[in-house]
């Protein structure tokens, strides 16, 4: 059974978080670039020179999909993205919003071209495909919103197809010798992992899924081991160096 969305489906959903994001960055106060940001170790200027940076590599991934060679998501690869995430971070906020709101113009731009190449690879990960790319962007740039500000852009603005995406791409971080068995609230139960260690936690989907992206969730959230309240599990860090699943 897939849970993939048709490619119009996800370029219209990834359109729609690229301009809410867009619009939120023009709104952002000169005065929190400095502060940090709800990312342990990242100023706001840091998150914001991120998402310019995702945008242009993005961008480039999508432009040199099935080519020969491929080039790699980001130039001096994980070394590369955070210097130049530090560089472009000193620059003014002014500067700076003017950066990002024309490399996600130039994203959006080109996701229309994305659907008639929606196979072919592309240099994000290894075995990885236009389909992929596009929705690691969906993740990045919804998540990263609700980064920047959590009571305006909270999990709960998610939509609901981007819950259930998360649920299922992000079982990767559960640890090998654990179970979690997510009850979203009126819907079917999700089995993650199948280790010795069990667990059921219960919840909106879109609860479920900021727990598992490590972010705040705005209601209960509630779990339970052998039918009694629990600790929740400890998840692994982000799967930042695979595939996940779409």
């Amino acid at each position: 059974m897939t849970y993939e969305l048709p490619p119009g489906e996800l370029i219209k959903q990834v359109t729609s978080a690229l301009g809410e994001l867009q619009a939120q960055l023009a709104g952002l106060p000169d005065e929190v670039f400095a502060k940090p940001s709800s990312l342990p170790g990242w100023s706001t200027a840091q998150l914001v020179a991120h998402l310019h940076s995702l945008a242009q590599a993005a961008h480039r991934q999508f432009v040199h999909a099935g080519q020969a060679q491929l080039p790699q998501m980001y130039d001096g690869g994980t070394t590369g993205r955070t210097e130049a995430i530090n560089m472009v971070a000193l620059l003014r906020p002014e500067k700076l919003r003017e950066l990002v709101a024309t490399s996600l113009d130039e994203l959006r731009a080109v996701l229309p071209e994305a659907r008639e190449r929606w196979d072919e690879p592309v240099g994000y990960r290894p075995g990885a495909k236009v389909v992929d790319m596009m929705y690691a962007i969906w993740r990045e740039m919804l998540i990263h919103a609700t980064d920047l500000d959590a009571q305006l852009r909270p999990a709960a603005s998610w939509p609901q197809e981007f819950s259930e995406h998360l649920l299922r791409a992000l079982g990767a971080r559960v640890r090998p010798t654990d179970r979690i068995v997510l009850q979203p609230l009126g819907k079917k139960p999700l089995v993650l992992g199948d280790g010795p260690h069990s667990w059921v936690l219960e919840g909106t989907d879109f609860d479920l899924a900021a727990w598992l992206a490590g972010r705040p969730a705005g209601g209960v959230v509630r779990a339970t081991a052998a039918a009694d309240g629990a600790e929740f599990p400890t998840l692994l860090p982000w799967p930042s160096d695979r595939l996940l699943p779409r």
